[in-house]
């Protein structure tokens, strides 16, 4: 909302020295957020002249120009050339004079034209900033003013005013007018606040036919509660806007567009109820406001044929819709140049009806903006008031007895606010008469109960339901600044749970392995989900979205893959080639046959029971959390005396012990199947005996139709299953004071048999004195019997009470070697 300071004046005592900062400053104090200020963009010297002679100048162009002079107040006069011809001698005109800037910017020199030297320039109204109009130089006495010969012409035009631009929330629709900035400057301030809506001479016409027939209303609320009509006769629509209007206009972001107009304009501005106005020799009978039937048309008034919504609220007249109520007027009631008799409404409509039908016909307009967001129910006889006056005023008009007066009584329900509930909830302890001060401050009628207050808001705050929102509103009128910055102390016992501290654990060792999280959007193809949600790339069920945000892409993921591929191509296209990342997120696994969703959606404010909340839970699928990965380009750059050294599996299997150590368990890898992996590449992973994932290389296929290049390897793990497996604590191995005795062993076994399962049969038969077995060899060759493999593995060992010795270490391992052979005939092999 853009603010005049010469307009804000007019209501509230602002000082004359405030700048546009300080009525900013202010208004931020009551929870305005700034935006901007706005200023006319022209300098002077730009003076009032008149004009004392002129010759006409034939061109060879065809153009007559006219050699003027000017007297701007200087002991000699001026030689301007014009080539406006609307002007005679003797008029007073605005003159631009060398080192004056106009918008544009424009700046004005001393220069030769046609053969003079033009020593400045006459303005038009378009030139100075004040309307689109060109037909010609502003003459002053077209618009009433005799000034003195040399005056300030920036000041006569109210051109040195300036705005200030503020937000406005959703909530506080009273906001976006003068009227509603001016209170709220005086809750700022306690400067002397004026209401523009409290007009002594308040009348309604008569006798002109309005209705309301609603037949269809939103939630039981009726489309229009207020409708006023006035008539004003024999209005002159050749009268100019005053520059003064002009300038408030302009700098509101306001475009003038004549004086009938700009008048309905001004006062939407002014008291925030919007005004319309409808040529009243172009109606057909009375006006009827109602819903729109099916199919039915209606051309607005920016040129559009617009295909109406049984929803919309219109108003019509015998001869069909001549406007979409509270959003646009129709073009067949318009008013122009040729209006003579003027009907204005004013009025109050459904905020939820205009808010749909501005959205659905894609019309914000200044009026809907206001409506959906709430009008004064009490203003509409003071706006129609105002506009009556202001055209008899400014136009010419002669106002009518003829008019309407609908209105529905206001009850306002009181809000009980307990005594104590205000400092209890805020945190600062209000007295009595600062809780009452304040409410009474904006408006609200406060009466004193037993225990408390009882507050009726006022009629422009629709915002103000409960006693939450009073609490906001005396919290706000005596300053945030009160409010403490004291964090609550959390009861004893409280913090992250322990599964979501095994995800922060992983996850932080993950990103402190060189890993970079990325997020992604759950939505993904069907075509996805089959083949990266299921083992084999068979059709499994999955979750589609009743109004999707991307039509292509409408399915809940069932894996984190196909996002990762995602944000893989993404840092490809943009040069990125050496890459590692993870994301931590759930997936949706629905089961075959279930429904998921439901069309009961419990009441707001109120807990739901414990039924329907059971109710909720079930239509909604499982959803695990897993945490996956993704290897593309090199892991360690190329560099002097050594080779880029690519993320290939091994460095995803490192990944996999990282996550396993994080979140405290030991995950075994067995060779297996995927369906978008590498079948001699993939490794199931499992906890307990117990799949929780895998990790393997991309096909090559699949990683071609993500446009990615080289190897790609992925790994998914399903971390809530791992993270419930390691149980509510990781718990720290102590550490020996004493040495580790290391061993290897080489053992040839069938070729088919995991690694995995060998190196358990030897953990479990080395016994307690193991610290740690690793694999690091697997060989096949020569030496190796033919469907045989060798497979050698580091073994360390180490006791917490002493030295172990060779023999001790020798027969912890040899142990091993034992329960290997009698499990799967393990041979030592020389």
């Amino acid at each position: 909302m853009r603010v005049p300071l010469s307009w804000l004046r007019e209501y509230v005592d602002l000082p004359q020295e405030a700048t546009p900062e300080d009525v900013l400053a202010a208004l931020v104090r009551v929870g305005f957020e700034e935006e901007d200020v706005v200023r006319f963009d022209l300098t002077g010297p730009i003076v009032v002249g008149r004009v004392l002679s002129f010759e006409e100048e034939p061109q060879k162009n065809g153009k007559t120009i006219r050699w003027c002079q000017v007297d701007v107040g200087e002991a000699e006069p001026r030689g301007i050339v014009c080539g406006a011809s609307n002007f005679f001698p003797g008029d007073k005109i605005v003159a631009t004079l060398p080192g004056a800037v106009l918008p544009g910017p424009f700046p004005i020199a001393a220069r030769k034209t046609y053969g003079h030297l033009s020593d400045g320039m006459i303005a038009s109204a378009r030139e100075l900033g004040l309307g689109d109009e060109h037909n010609g130089i502003l003459r002053l006495v077209e618009l009433g003013l005799d000034p003195e010969v040399g005056a300030d012409a920036i000041a006569l035009l109210g051109l040195d005013d300036a705005a200030v631009d503020v937000n406005v929330t959703p909530d506080r629709g009273y906001a976006l007018s003068i009227r509603g900035i001016a209170r709220e400057y005086a809750h700022a301030t306690g400067a002397a606040f004026r209401d523009p809506a409290e007009l002594a001479d308040v009348a309604s016409g008569e006798g002109f036919p309005v209705s309301v027939v609603d037949t269809r209303p939103i939630r039981g609320r009726v489309g229009a509660t207020e409708f006023v009509t006035r008539v004003v006769r024999d209005v002159d629509t050749s009268k100019p806007t005053p520059p003064w209007m002009i300038a408030r206009l302009s700098l509101a972001g306001v475009r003038s567009l004549g004086i009938l107009v700009d008048i309905t304009n001004y006062v939407m501005l002014e008291l925030g109820n919007p005004i319309h106005g409808y040529d009243l020799d172009k109606l057909s009978g009375g006006i009827t406001v109602r819903r729109a039937d099916p199919g039915e048309k209606l051309e607005t008034l920016d040129g559009q044929v617009r295909t109406l919504d049984p929803e919309d609220l219109l108003i019509a007249d015998e001869s069909g819709p001549i406007g979409l109520a509270g959003v646009m007027g129709g073009a067949t009631t318009e008013m122009g140049d040729d209006t003579r008799n003027v009907l204005i409404e004013a009025a109050t409509f459904d905020a939820v009806s205009i808010a749909r039908t501005a959205r659905r016909h894609k019309l914000s307009s200044d009026a809907s903006r206001r409506f959906e967001r709430g009008v004064d129910p009490a203003i509409p006889y003071a706006a129609a008031q105002r506009a009556v006056d202001l055209m008899v005023e400014l136009a010419g008009g002669t106002a009518d007895e003829l008019g309407s007066a609908l209105y529905a009584e206001q009850v306002s329900e009181g809000i009980e606010l307990p005594a104590a509930f205000v400092p209890g909830i805020v945190g600062v302890d209000y007295t009595d008469d600062e809780i009452v001060g304040a409410l009474e401050m904006i408006g609200a009628q406060v009466a004193a109960v037993d225990g408390g207050w009882q507050v009726i808001p006022p009629s422009w705050r629709p915002d103000l339901t409960d006693k939450w929102t009073l609490a906001e509103e005396v919290a706000r009128i005596h300053g945030l600044d009160r409010i403490p910055s004291i964090l609550p102390t959390p009861p004893s016992g409280r913090g992250y749970t322990p599964l979501q501290q095994g995800r922060r654990r992983v996850a932080n060792a993950l990103a402190a392995a060189g890993f970079v999280e990325t997020p992604a959007f759950p939505f993904t193809t069907q075509e996805q989900n089959d083949l990266h949600g299921s083992a084999s790339g068979e059709r499994l069920p999955s979750v589609r979205l009743a109004n999707a945000l991307d039509g292509q892409a409408p399915y809940l993921r069932r894996s984190l893959i196909p996002g990762l591929l995602q944000t893989a191509h993404r840092n490809l296209a943009r040069g990125l080639t050496d890459l590692a990342l993870f994301e931590v997120g759930t997936v949706f696994l629905p089961e075959p046959g279930m429904t998921y969703g439901t069309d009961t959606i419990p009441p707001l404010a109120v807990r739901p029971d414990a039924t329907t909340l059971a109710a909720i839970d079930a239509s909604i699928p499982e959803q695990p959390r897993r945490i996956a990965f993704l290897l593309a380009g090199s892991i360690a750059p190329k560099q002097p005396g050594r080779a880029a050294e690519g993320a290939g599996l091994e460095v995803a299997l490192d990944a996999v012990r990282l996550i396993a150590a994080a979140a405290g368990v030991e995950i075994d890898v067995v060779q297996g199947e995927r369906a978008a992996l590498h079948p001699g590449r993939t490794g199931l992973l499992s906890v307990g005996g117990d799949v929780v994932g895998y990790v393997g290389e991309l096909l090559p296929q699949v990683a071609d139709e993500a446009d990615l290049v080289g190897r790609v390897t992925v790994g998914e793990i399903d971390l809530d299953a791992v993270l419930d497996r390691a149980g509510d604590r990781v718990v720290a191995e102590s550490l020996s004071t004493f040495p580790a005795a290391t061993q290897d062993v080489s053992l040839i076994v069938p070729a088919d048999l995991p690694a995995a399962s060998l190196r358990a049969a030897l953990a479990e038969g080395a016994g307690s004195l193991l610290e740690s077995l690793r694999l690091v060899d697997d060989y096949r060759g020569q030496g190796v019997p033919e469907g045989s493999k060798s497979l050698t593995f580091a073994l360390r060992f180490r006791a917490p009470d002493r030295t172990l010795t060779a023999a001790e270490a020798s027969d912890a391992k040899l142990a091993g070697v034992a329960v290997a052979s009698e499990r799967f005939g393990a041979q030592l092999r020389d």
